[in-house]
């Protein structure tokens, strides 16, 4: 799960960069592509602006996943270049000016009152190194494919190994909120490496776009788990009818709360579903693990323990109303929680109580222990020593004691790894993005192996 979904009170800082021209008089505007850090004392933020032509401009931060957002009030004359990122907490602004002869833009950002500098040079900002993921030309077959799942169509991406089949395959299932077929996130494409990794290792892999995401109809904030139960449902019935796969022998992976859809889709009577794996997946409901993550990730922060005492108190009252099903009472907690932060925190008053959705609510409400404890399956459940959004802590004897009745159930902690599977060294979300690691290879490794042990690849 996670936490910046579930929580409407969680805020990223983003900041912001300007653009400017080579020339000692540049040309009105300035166009063009530039990069440069804003001097954040500590943790500087590298940042990439677009200036257009047509006087508009965007901004890239690599470490904040943003890509391409558009800038306000922008101005990028040879007397000054200023803009503003809209719809952000703090009104986070840029002034600054051409440095005739220098080939700098320099200037202040300015967001909640702090100001910090900033300076910028020809060029786009460098993209997040990312050593793991997969390049083309693959050493596999790659399709695009599309089925339906009642009113609506999925989208995704089929990978086979070279040859003529029938292949055992895996549907991946990703975690919370709107994901692409890679569940790109932080920067990070862990469904893309590990369908790489899967598919080498002789096993067809089919991983989708969610609900409103990429080629995928429908909208992901009105779907509940039923909704999303039917479309990987969808995706195992797709798979066991192509010739090229073998129908008694389709798993489902999940991650996430994909741990929680896939064991409900395979607890199903006649699902068709031959076996699963769970990274990450919650052993305990929805409500508990968003208490849980809330205490964890303020105290590995620092929280000070008035604050952190607010928020987890918040986040109960919330969980109960989502849990409850009183959408309209968990939008307006929100606005009232919106209103006790200070000005330059607060969400915009009709952003408040947004992600206060019918999904949400399902994924509050979930209790995973009736779907688990009627698997009979072969089942790997695996978690993060160190993941803060579902602490192993609260979540492996669970999992243990609800998979107790299947006949081939492992359970398996990797200490000193995150949520998303990556080595880490405080299991925070924020670090996510400066871990050039998508998913510690000692994660593949068994993972693949526990799959040659139950399902052969040939």
């Amino acid at each position: 799960m996670r936490s910046g979904r579930l929580i409407a009170l969680a805020l990223f800082v983003i900041a912001a960069l300007v653009a400017g021209c080579s020339e000692s008089n540049p040309p009105d505007p300035i166009t063009g592509d530039w990069h440069g850090a804003i001097e954040v004392p500590g943790q500087p933020l590298q940042v990439g602006v677009s200036f257009h032509a047509d006087g508009t401009a965007a901004i890239d931060i690599p470490v904040q996943g943003v890509t391409g957002a558009q800038l306000k009030d922008v101005n990028s004359d040879r007397n000054g270049v200023s803009f503003a990122i809209p719809d952000i907490p703090g009104d986070p602004v840029f002034r600054g000016k051409y440095e005739s002869g220098s080939d700098r833009i320099t200037g202040d950002f300015t967001q909640a009152g702090q100001s910090f500098p900033l300076a910028l040079q020809p060029g786009k900002v460098a993209a997040l190194a990312r050593p793991q993921e997969p390049k083309p030309p693959f050493a596999y077959k790659s399709e695009d494919v599309t089925y339906r799942s009642g009113d609506i169509t999925i989208a995704g991406t089929l990978t086979e190994p070279q040859g003529p089949g029938p292949f055992p395959a895996i549907l991946m299932i990703t975690g919370s909120g709107p994901q692409d077929r890679d569940e790109e996130l932080m920067g990070h494409k862990p469904f893309l490496l590990l369908a790489d990794t899967f598919t080498r290792a002789g096993y067809a892999v089919l991983r989708t776009d969610d609900r409103g995401v990429g080629g995928t109809g429908g909208k992901l904030d009105d779907a509940n788990y039923t909704d999303l139960s039917n479309d990987a449902a969808a995706g195992v019935s797709y798979l066991r009818a192509r010739p090229d796969i073998n129908p008694g022998r389709v798993g489902l992976f999940g991650h996430s709360e994909g741990g929680y859809l896939a064991p409900l889709v395979a607890s199903r009577p006649d699902s068709g579903v031959a076996f699963l794996v769970l990274m990450a997946g919650p052993g305990v409901p929805g409500s508990d693990v968003l208490v849980e993550q809330t205490r964890l990730i303020a105290a590995a922060n620092g929280t000070p323990a008035e604050k952190a005492d607010t928020q987890l108190r918040q986040t109960i009252e919330l969980a109960a109303l989502l849990k409850a099903g009183d959408l309209a009472g968990a939008k307006e907690l929100a606005r009232k929680h919106n209103e006790t932060l200070p000005a330059d925190q607060r969400l915009p008053e009709e952003q408040a109580g947004a992600q206060i959705t019918p999904y949400l609510a399902a994924l509050v409400g979930y209790d995973p222990a009736p779907a688990l404890a009627a698997l009979r399956v072969p089942v790997l459940a695996f978690f993060g020593g160190k993941d803060l959004q579902v602490p192993a802590a609260q979540s492996e004897q669970p999992m243990r004691d609800h998979l107790a009745a299947d006949p081939d159930a492992t359970v398996y902690v990797f200490p000193g790894l995150n949520h998303l599977m990556q080595p880490t060294e405080t299991g925070l979300p924020d670090e996510y993005r400066s871990i050039e690691t998508t998913i510690s290879p000692e994660v593949s490794t068994y993972v693949t192996g526990w799959l040659h042990q139950r399902v052969p690849a040939k």
